[in-house]
């Protein structure tokens, strides 16, 4: 996080709220105890709200999650965003939770909710039956397999010339350094015009992730949702799409070589 500080600076008579995300996507990030206090004393100073997207607080692998709905002091202050479709593998399913100790926020938040269409029937179909018949342990065995698929893309990666992909603590995400001169048109060539045994992989470039222009043009984001032999897989199309990138750059190896 920012020095508070630097947060602070941002605030002007049109501030009303900030807004984290929880741990953190795409980052991977988890924010402290001590950090979370911070804001908490930042949004009492300055009379705003703080919104706290939590979604993938059922994934911290190694390090323990705080929750905004925890700090004390704050409780018409606070808003907690939720969402069934990383909790439970649901992806597009548009239903989730809106929750705070604020009545008169919420009051206001239902008028304009009832005057919205539903979330979809077949999300809170699903997301009841999950909410109620999964069991107990279902999040230790998903987490146990997401840390497992982790592992082996953060491995994988790093075993490739000048590629750097750190372990995060949380999701199910990892953002990579490459050896290329621009990520939006590696995983565009990536669709267009590569194969590996009538295979590619497809990537999310890192450019969409960062406010200021021209970062990230080397990075991109990994999403480790599919099975370990899957994982594989992509690696293998990914290291040879890495020799054959017509815009890489040059290697240590290669560096070194001409010298």
């Amino acid at each position: 996080m920012p020095a508070i500080e630097e947060i602070e600076k941002k605030d002007n008579t049109r501030t009303k709220a900030i807004l984290i995300c929880n741990p953190n996507n795409p980052t991977g990030y988890v924010y402290t105890r001590n950090e979370m206090l911070e804001l908490r004393d930042c949004i009492i100073k300055h009379k705003l709200y703080l919104f706290s997207d939590e979604a993938y607080r059922e994934f911290c692998y190694e390090q323990k999650h705080f929750s905004a709905m925890y700090l004390e002091g704050v409780d018409d202050n606070v808003i907690l965003i939720d969402s069934i479709s990383k909790r439970y593998s649901a992806c597009g399913g548009r239903i989730g939770a809106f929750i705070t100790k604020n009545k008169t926020l919420l009051d206001t938040i239902m008028k304009f909710a009832q005057a919205r269409l539903s979330p979809p029937g077949f999300a809170q179909l699903a997301g009841d039956e999950a909410a109620a018949d999964l069991p107990e342990d279902y999040f230790n065995t998903t987490k146990a397999e997401y840390k497992k698929r982790r592992d082996l893309i953060v491995k994988r990666l790093n075993a490739m010339d000048d590629v750097v992909a750190q372990i995060r603590a949380v999701a199910f995400y990892v953002m990579a350094k490459l050896p290329i001169d621009d990520c939006d048109e590696f995983c565009k060539w990536l669709l267009q015009d590569f194969t590996y045994n009538n295979q590619t992989v497809m990537l999310a470039p890192a450019t969409g992730f960062y406010e200021t222009t021209g970062l990230g043009k080397q990075e991109v984001r990994l999403a480790y949702v599919l099975n370990c032999d899957a994982i594989d897989a992509a690696m293998d199309c990914l290291e040879h799409a890495l020799q054959q990138y017509p815009g890489k750059t040059k290697t240590k190896k290669e560096v070194l070589s001409n010298a």
